[in-house]
């Protein structure tokens, strides 16, 4: 009975230090952060991404709903103010500036008796978009 629990000793410590290869883990996913970067900069440097333009009437209307404006007016119909669509019929590109000076400046007599509001804190440039977005609405 010794010699068999000897033997089944022997067995038992001969297969468990017996070193068995582990088989890779089929669900385990291992990324090379490092090329993806590479291959990425390469892509990129082969295939540009062209920033889309900026129209400027959409930037003049964002302006205009930041601002007092439609208070006053609106785009199809008389209110206080003329309509946008109104002063889109009347104006054209060349009057531009003209335009941006009377949102800052303010004016009275063009379009009635009632003054429009100056708006000193509106940049010429801001001003500019604003009309431009107006005269969009031409017909």
């Amino acid at each position: 009975m010794k010699k068999i629990i000897l033997i089944a000793s022997v067995l038992f410590a001969t297969f468990s230090c017996s070193s068995k290869e582990e088989e890779p883990d089929p669900f385990e996913t291992v990324v090379d952060y490092d090329q993806m970067a590479k291959e990425y900069e390469e892509f990129r440097s082969e295939n540009p991404v062209e920033k889309p333009k900026e129209d400027p009437a959409v930037r003049g209307l964002a302006l205009i709903e930041s601002s007092d404006c439609l208070s006053c007016h609106t785009t199809a119909t008389k209110m206080i103010g003329p309509s946008y669509q109104e002063v889109a019929d009347r104006y054209t590109d060349a009057d531009i500036d003209y335009l941006a000076d009377k949102i800052i400046d303010g004016g009275k007599g063009v379009w009635g008796d009632i003054p429009m509001t100056a708006h000193p804190g509106v940049n010429k440039e801001n001003a500019r978009q604003m009309v431009k977005y107006i005269l969009s609405l031409k017909k």
